[in-house]
C-alpha cells in the first residue's frame, strides 16, 4: 500500500492540450429568417448573429479561471502571476466569436500577463479547424452515400423515425398544442422537402429538411437558456430547461449523422487530429516535433473552435459522453475535449481524455466555477486503447497507434 501511495504521488502532469467550442453565441440566423417559422418573433440580441454575447465572454473568462485553479493543483502551472504566461499557448479560429472565446479564456487564465492570442487573419480559412476547405481531394459523392448509409439512403424516412420531437418542435413555434398545427402565412417545419446532396466549401454532405432545420432551432433554445435570458423568451416561455434538453435530441441526431459519420470526421479532422498529436508527442519527447502547434517549451495549449471540431475529433477516436442537462455527445458552448500527457513512474507516459463543460444552471446563473463547484466532467473511453482504471487511460505507444490508424493524411498539411 505505501508502494503504491508513493507511486501515486510521484505521477505527474506534463502536458495538457484543450481544444474548446467557443462560448455562448447568438444565432446564426438573422430574426427575419426564424421569424418565417414562428407564429412569434424571435427575442432580440444584443450581438449581431453569429457573435459571442457579453454573458458568453462572462462565462469563458470564469472557465479561464478554473482552468488556472485546476492545473496549478495538478503541478502543471502556478496558481497566479504571470510566470507562467510563456508557458500557455492560445489559438483560435479566425472568426469573431472563437477570437473573443480566447481572449475570454486569457483574462481568467492569465490576467493582466499579456498572453498572445494565435490565429490568422480574420476572415481567412484556418485548415486546422476547417479540414475539408483545401486539404486533399474530398469525395462529396462519396459522403453523400457515407452519409446515406445511416438512413438507408431516404431523407424523408427521418421524418417519421424522428415524428415525436419534431411534432413537439412545431408546436413550440406555432404556440398551439394541436399535433402538427400551422400558423397562416408562416413556413411549417414538417412541411420542409428533405434531401441528401452532395456537399460544397467546407461541408461535405449537404442534409436538408425538417431535422436540420429543427436542429438549429433546438439549438437557438439552448443559447437562449444559457445566456440566462428571461423564462418568457426562452421559446416565448413554453419551455423550460427539460424542454430544452429534451428538444436537443434533434440536434444530436442531425449532428451524429452529418459531423460523426466517418468519412466526413476523417476529412474534416485529419489534420486537427494529426496536429493534436504531435502536439503531444513533443511534449512527451521534450523536443521540437515537425506538426506541432506550440514550442516544447509550453505546458498547455488551447484552441478555440467550433462544436464541429469536437465531434470529428471525437468521432475519429470513437469517443463519447453524456453530462446530465445535455444530449449525449453535446459539443455545448464552452465545452472542451481535453488531452492530458501524464508521466507514471517506471510506466509509459500516458494520455488522459475527457469533456468538461459548465453545466446549463451554471451558464445561465453565470455561477463562478472553483476546484470546489467544478464544471461538469465526463471521463471518456477510447474503445482501442483505453485501460480499465478509473481515468480511462491510454499509454502512449497504444494512443498513437489508435490515431495513426484514424487519421487520413491526405487530408493532413
Amino acid at each position: 500500500m505505501r508502494a503504491q501511495a508513493k507511486s501515486q504521488v510521484e505521477e505527474r502532469l506534463k502536458f495538457v492540450l484543450v481544444l474548446t467550442r467557443h462560448g455562448v453565441r447568438s444565432p446564426t440566423w438573422t430574426n427575419d429568417r426564424l421569424n418565417e417559422y414562428s407564429r412569434d418573433p424571435w427575442p432580440k440580441w444584443e450581438v449581431d448573429p453569429g457573435e459571442l454575447t457579453p454573458h458568453g465572454k462572462m462565462l469563458m473568462t470564469q472557465f479561464g479561471a478554473y482552468y488556472r485553479a485546476w492545473f496549478a493543483d495538478r503541478g502543471l502551472l502556478s496558481a497566479d502571476g504571470c510566470s507562467d504566461a510563456g508557458a500557455a499557448y492560445i489559438g483560435g479560429d479566425t472568426d469573431n466569436r472563437t477570437i473573443d472565446t480566447a481572449q475570454s479564456l486569457v483574462q481568467g487564465l492569465l490576467p493582466g500577463c499579456g498572453a498572445i492570442i494565435h490565429s490568422l487573419e480574420k476572415g481567412t480559412q484556418d485548415v486546422l479547424f476547417h479540414g475539408s476547405a483545401k486539404l486533399g481531394k474530398a469525395d462529396a459523392q462519396f459522403g453523400r452515400f457515407a452519409v446515406a448509409g445511416h438512413i438507408g439512403g431516404d431523407a424523408a424516412a427521418l421524418l417519421p423515425a424522428y415524428e415525436m420531437p419534431l411534432q413537439a418542435m412545431q408546436q413550440v413555434l406555432s404556440g398551439c398544442v394541436e399535433v402538427g398545427c400551422a400558423v397562416d402565412g408562416k413556413k411549417s417545419l414538417l412541411k420542409i422537402q428533405p434531401s441528401l446532396t452532395a456537399g460544397a466549401g467546407d461541408h461535405v454532405a449537404e442534409l436538408k429538411g425538417p431535422l436540420n432545420t429543427a436542429a438549429t432551432f433546438a439549438e437557438n433554445f439552448q443559447l437562449e437558456y444559457l445566456n440566462g435570458m428571461p423564462d418568457t423568451e426562452v421559446g416565448w416561455g413554453r419551455i423550460d430547461e427539460a424542454k430544452v434538453q429534451s428538444l436537443m435530441a434533434l440536434h444530436a441526431a442531425s449532428s451524429e449523422l452529418v459531423q460523426r459519420t466517418p468519412y466526413v470526421a476523417r476529412i474534416q479532422a485529419s489534420n486537427l487530429l494529426f496536429h493534436i498529436v504531435c502536439t503531444l508527442k513533443q511534449a512527451k519527447e521534450g523536443k521540437s516535433v515537425a506538426g506541432a502547434i506550440a514550442s516544447s517549451q509550453q505546458k498547455a495549449v488551447f484552441l478555440v473552435g467550433h462544436d464541429t471540431n469536437i465531434s470529428n475529433v471525437a468521432a475519429l477516436l470513437d469517443a463519447h459522453w453524456l453530462i446530465d442537462g445535455y444530449q449525449r455527445d453535446d459539443a455545448a458552448p464552452g465545452g472542451a475535449l481535453i488531452f492530458e500527457l501524464w508521466q507514471r513512474p517506471g510506466k509509459e507516459d500516458e494520455v488522459r481524455v475527457y469533456y468538461t463543460v459548465q453545466t446549463p444552471a451554471q451558464m445561465r446563473k453565470a455561477l463562478p466555477v472553483s476546484l470546489s463547484e467544478p464544471p461538469a466532467k465526463a471521463q471518456v473511453f477510447i474503445p482501442q486503447c483505453s485501460h480499465t482504471e478509473e481515468s480511462a487511460p491510454c499509454s502512449w505507444n497504444e494512443f498513437e497507434r489508435v490515431t495513426g490508424a484514424a487519421i487520413d493524411n491526405q487530408f493532413v498539411r
